[in-house]
């Protein structure tokens, strides 16, 4: 995995990103380097109008400069907004593809992988590091391809007017070169400090606003406000670790080229100097090293920016490098019959000692409804992600139809399954697009209608300003829990899937919405099977199958009456829900 690459190899893998722009690149370093060249030109030309002109009074070469001044400002003009503008488009295209892929990635990777992650820090991957790595191949490019290309020439100006006062800077190079190399360690292990603080700022504030309700409700408000400020202080650490680290590299190399300078005023100053310098070469060399520090103090500051985009590189390469759902499977369904057999399977998530499921064997035939109780924590939910292949059994096995689970492809797979838990998951789109989720392409509003008339959506539909069109809000905020439930009961009827997963879909809702809904799921149920995660036990006395399920294990199994006449745990159930319900009558 990249976080086990070292840098340069994290570099090479960046650079791949560039080459689908060389021609947009070579566009970039040609008004970059063409920028910087008439800026060196410009100081070239110190030496002819010092001695020449003013030195000599001829003033026709002044003449002539006054003549080409404004068009060689145009072309210079020209040659950076070439520059910028091309290396700017290549940063954003950069970002837009890795963006897109770390999506493509999130969407693709096994919830494993989400149950371990914040989707806070992923966010965060996807907003801030890939804008860490534009500024990379875009700002900190074109400051390194612009002051780089400015630093050869004007070392080349002098050199060519004065090798001998020139030559100090073959000694302050290493050293140069030396600082800059301990800053970049410095720069990419602070940079990536930065990114997991800012992955923590975003964890907050995601999970404060989802829970909002929650917050005020329990007077949560300063605690919340100590945690952020905690964090928030965090990332304002990083960063100053960060600007620390590059105004010292500044500062640093500034006075190492101060050094330079004072040696070669110092070497000018000695008598056998000064008989060979004249005034234009000598005033030259000087600004020619004066005008380095500013590239130089640019290069050493857009490091930090390039140390940054290497470190979001490192962190976007890890999820990138991350292995997908394994899809291993060959077969494929067109439409199951239904039939699944849970042969002794054993299941432990990952990260967790203690089985979720321990030997688990039962068998649901083509129509059936199989009800799974017991308590929270028994491994209920956990039967229903293993049909889904949200997780994979370590033993034993998972089969529909008779064949393995295994052998089929993960989209045929997932076809044969409708799935209403008790929580929702709707898009911020309309109610119609909400229900065809996943079926656009098959269904028409016909079928959207019909299917919101059987779940009792078309009930509420007449209190909205767009009926069936009315956009909802983020996961359906302004529709009641009965309501929300109603439209993942007619998007589970559209999808007609053979097979049905009930997971506790009526356990928070009002009597009138349970009536309604249970309707619609018995509607629902009809000539499928049926897994349904029972919280209510009146909901699934007519069950083909009950299973009590204890940690991880089956207790007890059989229909109603069976179980009741066996006074056991479900007999115990039973009563206690009977015994709130006289309490509360």
């Amino acid at each position: 995995m990249s976080k086990h690459l070292p840098s340069n190899a994290v570099f090479r893998r960046f650079g791949r990103y560039l080459k689908d722009y060389k021609l947009a690149f070579a566009v970039a370093i040609l008004g970059m380097i063409g920028y910087a060249l008439i800026d060196a030109f410009f100081i070239s030309q110190l030496k002819p109008v010092i001695d020449e002109s003013l030195g000599k009074g001829e003033y026709g070469y002044l003449r002539l400069a006054s003549y080409f001044i404004v068009p060689i400002f145009l072309v210079r003009g020209l040659c950076n907004f070439l520059g910028s503008y091309t290396l700017a488009w290549i940063g954003a295209q950069v970002v837009m593809r890795m963006r897109q892929q770390l999506f493509r990635q999130y969407i693709h990777l096994p919830v494993s992988y989400h149950d371990q992650n914040s989707s806070g820090q992923l966010i965060s991957k996807v907003i801030y590091d890939t804008e860490q790595v534009a500024n990379a191949a875009g700002k900190a490019l074109a400051t390194l391809v612009r002051e780089g290309g400015m630093v050869i020439a004007l070392l080349f100006v002098m050199f060519y007017y004065s090798w001998q006062l020139s030559l100090v800077f073959l000694i302050i190079g290493p050293v140069v070169a030396v600082v800059v190399s301990v800053v970049s360690r410095r720069f990419r292990a602070v940079s990536k400090s930065i990114q997991r603080s800012m992955g923590n700022l975003t964890s907050a504030v995601e999970q404060v606003l989802k829970g909002h309700k929650v917050v005020l409700m329990f007077g949560g408000q300063n605690l919340e406000e100590e945690r952020f400020a905690q964090r928030n202080n965090k990332n304002r650490q990083q960063n100053m670790k960060l600007n620390v680290a590059k105004i010292l590299s500044v500062s640093t190399i500034q006075v190492i080229a101060s050094v330079a300078l004072a040696v070669v005023l110092f070497i000018s100053s000695m008598p056998h100097m000064v008989e060979q310098l004249t005034p234009g070469v000598f005033t030259s060399v000087v600004v020619s090293m004066t005008m380095l520090l500013k590239p130089l103090k640019q290069l050493t500051t857009i490091n930090s920016e390039f140390q940054r985009g290497m470190a979001a590189c490192t962190s976007v390469f890890e999820v990138i490098d991350e292995a997908v759902e394994e899809d291993e499977g060959h077969r494929k369904f067109q439409r199951a019959k239904g039939e699944i057999r849970f042969d002794h399977v054993t299941f432990t998530y990952p990260g967790k000692e203690t089985p979720a499921l321990k030997d688990v064997s039962f068998e649901a035939k083509p129509g059936q409804t199989v009800a799974l109780v017991g308590r929270s924590g028994s491994g209920k939910s956990t039967i229903s992600s293993l049909l889904t292949r949200f997780y994979n059994a370590q033993e034993g096995t998972v089969s529909l139809d008779g064949i393995p689970l295994q052998e089929v492809t993960l989209k045929s797979l997932r076809a044969q399954f409708a799935l209403v838990s008790q929580h929702v998951t709707l898009f911020n789109d309309s109610i119609a697009n909400n229900i065809a989720y996943g079926s656009e392409d098959r269904v028409t509003r016909e079928q959207i209608v019909e299917a919101a008339k059987v779940a009792h959506v078309m009930e509420f539909i007449d209190n909205l300003p767009d009926g069936l069109d009315t956009v909802i809000g983020e996961n359906g905020l302004m529709l009641s829990g009965g309501q929300r439930q109603r439209i993942a009961i007619a998007r589970a009827i559209l999808l007609d899937a053979p097979i049905l997963i009930l997971d506790e879909a009526t356990s928070a809702l009002d009597t009138e919405s349970e009536r309604l809904i249970q309707d619609a799921l018995d509607k629902l149920q009809k000539n499928r099977t049926s897994i349904v995660v029972a919280h209510r036990l009146s909901t699934i006395e007519n069950a083909d199958q009950i299973l009590v399920v204890e940690q991880g294990r089956i207790l007890e199994r059989g229909d109603h009456q069976t179980l009741l006449s066996k006074d056991g745990a479900y007999a115990q159930l039973h009563k206690l829900q009977f015994g709130e319900g006289q309490l509360a009558s």
